[in-house]
């Protein structure tokens, strides 16, 4: 998978999402050094999408013996959506972290064609955001779920693994 293969559109706001150079670009010319951090609400939403290639098949990753889009692919692109639902709205220097998946993977995609992952924030309770996420192909679709990600500050996080 390269990066060229992924689209991202950030829905909350109506536009695309802003990279990090951008929005931080932003922020400095409006006299800001940061955005003001608003608390993720319910409704907040982001899609992803790839064209499905050979390294993301059930073969390439181990998961299964047919070449089509791997589920463990399909739930790295709801997570995907989940962050990009996210981007812009933490307060510096925090992150989140996934902590549950839960994913039907309904219908299989084949090599070359494109889907769609969607993230919508759900529910909010103190530092747990849910999302609702789904995936589509041109034949509808694919996979159906919620992913639960916790956001933390960063620096302490790491340092817990050290």
């Amino acid at each position: 998978m390269t990066d060229s293969s992924i689209t991202r559109t950030h829905f909350g706001s109506g536009q695309p999402a802003a990279s990090r150079a951008t929005r931080h670009a932003l922020a400095l010319s409006t006299g800001s050094a940061y955005r003001n951090p608003v608390p993720p609400k319910p409704g907040l939403t982001a899609a992803v999408e790839l064209v499905v290639t050979d390294a993301d098949t059930a073969v390439a990753m181990r998961s299964g013996s047919v070449p089509v889009l791997a589920t463990p692919r399909v739930i790295a692109l709801c997570e995907e959506a989940s962050v990009a639902a996210l981007d812009g709205v933490l307060a510096p220097g925090q992150t989140s972290v996934g902590t549950k998946v839960q994913i039907d993977h309904l219908a299989a995609t084949a090599v070359g064609q494109t889907v769609r992952a969607e993230a919508s924030v759900e529910k909010v309770n103190g530092r747990r955001i849910i999302f609702t996420v789904s995936v589509n192909d041109a034949r509808g679709l694919v996979a159906v779920g919620r992913v639960t990600r916790v956001v933390v500050d960063e620096e302490r996080f790491l340092d817990r693994t050290r």
